[in-house]
């Protein structure tokens, strides 16, 4: 028991601080010291630490492992020894060597345990062979034998690279051979209790090569020459985010989105840059704002808060006639400055709210619309307008009372035939002064209108109108007329005069409606 505890104990202050081998350090190399307890026909002994044991059954150990994943390592275990029992009258101490291969659980796999935790335990399972030699005792059967592994362990690191470890582990013998019991109810088999140190072996990746180890550089694609921290992460002096070799302030605490730069207004601006570095604006406009987005900044804007032009140091001309709205009476229609921007389209020098013909040229006589036979009426209500008239005619030549007393004559004094076209000639009278009327009157022109009352069929009755009207227009034809300065209609009974329900009714209503026309 002495002999273990001061090996064990030089072991602990001599060991230099290894273990753990990770994905850059894949191969580790361990050595141990311990004792094995003893399990059989016998007795059960694996829990027995007598100082005849511990000094009788000593073993040291040689450990390699191949890192395969966070989860398992491939392990191999040769050991050289002994094993024993030392009670009663059945002892027996046998040399032993042995060689294992096992798989190795690490329980610090971020799952159960951190894998950076400082304790970490671990379980493994395997096969090996060994070969014994008897110190005493007569065991017989042959000295090689097979056995399956489980155990497990604990590390405990004192570095990236270094552990100190216990491990337990069990062999269960394939066969009877150890103890002087051969073919007992129980195979033999034997727990090695471990106590040593472990040792990465291999140096760390480091792909950015600024001495920070992939596997603790949290920035492992850092440029070459840049100066890292201990996490190889680049120095950031200001400490903003950004690392000072792409921080283009790298004393002032900044943006990323800026290179490192500050920006105090938020525009997205760098301050160095921004021409009102307290006031959010645009970066066309070098940082300064434009509230009504008209291109020019608002501390040269007269007009801020609507949009407008240079010309008007930002005040707007919406008609863009190039008279700006505060000073135009016609903000919404492009004008001239005689009328103080309001329009006058047909430039006839009266603007179009005072123009009676805004699209047309006219005088002032006539508010703006033209006149063309100089009559006062202009064209727009001009029923002549190239004859010269009077107002109270529309614009056309006023006619003579005579001739009108004439034509409401002829209302009822020009007669036909009962239901026939044929003109009576008790009508040529008239009709006779009619001719004479329109001779004298060159500009005349005579529109006839035939109108009958509603006895008989209506189809028939407007074809009797318009007959008498033709037959009205022939008379006078034949007389010198010309055809083209009269015009015949046909209105049947559909326009009564009066009532059709009375003979006077009926008898006004037979009628020949003579109205004067002029040529255009």
């Amino acid at each position: 028991m002495k002999r273990f505890i001061l090996i064990s104990a030089l072991l602990l202050n001599a060991s230099i601080p290894l273990f753990a081998q990770t994905a850059d350090n894949k191969w580790n190399l361990g050595f141990s010291v311990g004792t094995t307890q003893y399990s059989g026909d016998i007795a059960n002994g694996l829990l027995d630490f007598n100082n005849v044991t511990l000094e009788n059954n000593s073993v040291g150990s040689v450990h390699i492992a191949r890192y395969l994943s966070s989860n398992f390592d491939l392990a191999f275990m040769g050991s050289l020894g002994a094993i024993g029992y030392y009670k009663g009258n059945q002892t027996f101490k046998q040399e032993i060597i042995n060689f294992s291969g096992a798989f190795k659980y690490k329980v610090a796999n971020h799952k159960l345990v951190e894998e950076k935790s400082i304790i970490r335990p671990y379980i493994l399972a395997g096969v090996g062979m060994d070969r014994y030699k008897s110190k005493s005792g007569t065991p017989g059967g042959t000295p090689i034998d097979g056995f399956v592994l489980i155990g497990g362990g604990m590390n405990f690191m004192v570095s990236d690279r270094v552990a100190i470890f216990y491990q337990a582990s069990y062999s269960y013998l394939f066969s009877d051979n150890r103890d002087n019991v051969v073919r007992g109810s129980l195979n033999d088999g034997y727990l090695i209790h471990s106590l040593g140190f472990n040792v990465n072996l291999g140096s760390a990746k480091d792909s950015d090569g600024d001495g920070v180890a992939d596997k603790l550089d949290e920035c492992a694609a850092t440029p070459s020459k840049v100066k890292v921290n201990e996490k190889g992460c680049p120095l950031d002096g200001d400490g903003d985010g950004v690392a000072d070799y792409q921080d283009k302030c790298p004393n002032t605490p900044g943006l990323a989105a800026l290179a490192g730069c500050p920006d105090r207004d938020k525009d997205g601006v760098t301050d160095a840059d921004d021409q009102c570095p307290e006031v959010a604006g645009l970066s066309a406009l070098n940082g300064c704002p434009d509230t009504d987005s008209d291109g020019i900044i608002d501390s040269k804007d007269k007009c801020p808060n609507v949009k407008g032009i240079l010309a008007f140091e930002g005040c707007p001309d919406t008609d863009n006639d190039g008279i700006q709205d505060s000073e135009d009476l016609c903000p919404t229609a492009a004008g001239i400055k005689l009328f103080k921007g309001c329009p006058d389209t047909d430039n006839d020098g009266i603007q179009d709210s005072e123009d009676l013909c805004p699209n047309m040229k006219g005088p002032a006589t006539t508010k703006g619309c033209p006149d063309t036979d100089l009559d006062g009426v202009h064209d727009g209500i001009d029923r002549c307008p190239t004859i010269a008239g009077v107002a109270e005619n529309q614009g056309c030549p006023a006619i003579k009372p005579a001739v009108t007393q004439l034509f409401k004559k002829a209302l009822q004094g020009i007669q036909f035939e009962p239901g026939k076209a044929v003109i009576k000639k008790s009508s040529n009278v008239i009709l006779n002064a009619v001719v004479k009327v329109l001779d004298e009157n060159p500009t005349y022109n005579l529109s006839i209108a035939g109108h009958t009352d509603d006895v008989g069929d209506d189809e028939k009755n407007m074809t009797l109108s318009k007959d008498r009207a033709d037959a009205v227009a022939k008379y006078m034809i034949i007389r010198g007329i010309s055809p083209e300065r009269l015009s015949t209609f046909g209105y049947g009974e559909t326009r009564p005069v009066d009532s059709n329900k009375t003979a006077a009714g009926r008898t006004r209503n037979r009628r020949v409606e003579l109205n004067v026309e002029f040529k255009k």
